[in-house]
């Protein structure tokens, strides 16, 4: 047993090494489920995977929301970069020039040729005095794309445990469906043995076997194809949590039942969506057009610049061999200081004037997607509301539906053993009530869906609970 713990701490000790990068970039929580999902998948294969489970790995695990992570990390790259703009700019410049050839002597007017070496040093700063809040709105719409950057990586989480969510729900669906279709195969086997014995008796006749074999085929590749179809959806569900599609994942399967605990009525608050993740991003997104639209006008106006600066020379003959004046002491005689302010004054640029028009377009776009992503929102959230309060009635009329097809069902067996009633008769009732029985199945899914979905849109709950 010490063994089996001292393998099991190495072994999270070498996943945390693995993943530290996510560690850093995403929340605690995500974090957590990292390390703990990234097990080995022997051990996993051997156990259910819930909803929220399957929803944390698959968030854990999603490019998506790593794509989110390195824009958060830009973003904040950004807005520090925002920060210096408010520093003067500071740049140093050095130059050399090495001329040779023939030249005019000053002093004596003759060409002579002449070898000469000169360089300069100049260190310079230059700080806008006056730019028209260009420095201060770029400032303020790297800091609002900073804020955003969180709240995108909420969404990408909230869009990935959705997409999850309504592949887990297929998947059991499909593999509940299998339980009733066995089930129904089992009673036409059962019903195939009687009949036949029946027939050695001389109460059935032939074409009555003939009939419950075929219904036995019949639900024969009704199984088969079920199976297919929950290989399909269980592939869809790994596709989507990013999980190797050769390892096993066994749903669970509880959230079946799920509805059958559900309340009547949801504590349905006011409806609150303006802290939603599509919400946040869409007036974010209009605020950093109007601010470009303010920095692109500001371009239009005059801008103020201060300079300052130090700069020296040093020239020398080097056709000369004597009187050289030493670097150092040209350095320090030629060195001078200099300060300026410079007035520009844009006159015409038609690029400039595109931008602005550009970025005015811009901003009003922005302005008509926020109102489109709110009334989407909105009509998202009443949906689900509509859907649950819906599906519970109806999975309330089918659940006695599926009573009454059973009892029909149980009732009709015993008239075909009593010879009251065709094969085809029993035939419409079995198919009857499992088609009845599937459908409350799908109805409870769907309920248990769109329960999650209006305590996420209505009381702000999240989608997905890690446990």
């Amino acid at each position: 047993m010490r063994n089996e713990r001292i393998l099991l701490i190495h072994c999270n000790i070498s996943i945390l090494a693995r993943f530290w990068p996510l560690f850093l970039c995403m929340n605690t929580k995500i974090a957590i489920i990292t390390l703990i999902l990234t097990a080995p998948t022997v051990a996993c294969a051997q156990q259910e995977w819930s909803l929220d489970r399957c929803v944390g790995y698959a968030i854990a695990h999603a490019t998506e929301v790593g794509r989110e992570c390195i824009e958060q990390k830009q973003a904040l790259t950004e807005y520090r970069a925002s920060l210096l703009d408010f520093l003067p700019s500071v740049s140093a410049q050095v130059g050399g020039q090495y001329n040779w050839g023939r030249n005019i002597d000053p002093e004596t007017n003759t060409y002579n040729n002449v070898t000469t070496f000169n360089n300069g040093y100049q260190l310079s700063a230059l700080l806008p005095v006056v730019d028209w809040g260009h420095t201060w709105n770029a400032f303020r719409k790297a800091r609002i794309s900073k804020n955003a950057s969180a709240t995108a990586l909420q969404k990408a989480q909230d869009d990935k445990a959705m997409d999850v969510m309504q592949k887990f729900v297929d998947a059991v669906y499909v593999i509940k469906s299998i339980e009733l279709t066995e089930r129904k195969l089992a009673d036409s086997k059962a019903l195939l043995a009687k009949t036949r014995r029946l027939y050695e008796l001389g109460e059935k006749s032939r074409p009555d076997v003939v009939q419950m074999e075929s219904q036995v085929a019949e639900d024969d590749y009704n199984l088969l194809h079920q199976k297919n179809l929950a290989r399909t959806a269980l592939l869809s569900l790994k596709t989507s949590m990013n999980y190797p599609s050769a390892d096993s994942l066994r749903p669970d399967c509880s959230i079946a039942t799920l509805a059958d605990r559900l309340p009547l009525s949801l504590p349905v608050d006011s409806m609150e969506l303006d802290n939603k993740p599509e919400i946040v991003i869409a007036d974010a997104n209009v605020e950093k057009a109007r601010l470009e639209w303010k920095i692109r006008r500001a371009d239009m106006l005059p801008q103020l610049s201060l300079y300052a600066g130090i700069s020296t020379t040093y020239y020398t003959n080097l056709s000369q061999r004597q009187d050289r004046i030493p670097f150092g002491s040209q350095f320090r005689n030629n060195l001078g200081e200099y300060v300026s302010l410079t007035l520009s004054i844009p006159l015409f640029s038609p690029s400039t004037w595109r931008s602005v028009k550009r970025a005015k377009a811009d901003y009003m776009l922005a302005r008509l997607n926020a109102q489109d992503a709110r009334r989407k929102l909105n009509d998202a959230a009443l949906q689900a509301v509509i859907d649950y309060e819906g599906y519970q009635k109806e999975v309330r009329q089918m659940r006695e539906k599926v009573a009454a097809d059973s009892l029909a069902y149980h009732l009709s067996y015993r008239k075909y053993e009593e010879g009251m009633l065709s094969t085809f008769d029993i035939h419409e009732s079995a198919q009857t009530y499992l088609e009845s029985s599937i459908k409350l199945l799908q109805l409870k899914m769907l309920l248990a869906i769109r329960e999650r979905l209006v305590r996420y849109y209505i009381n702000n709950e999240p989608l997905w609970i890690f446990n």
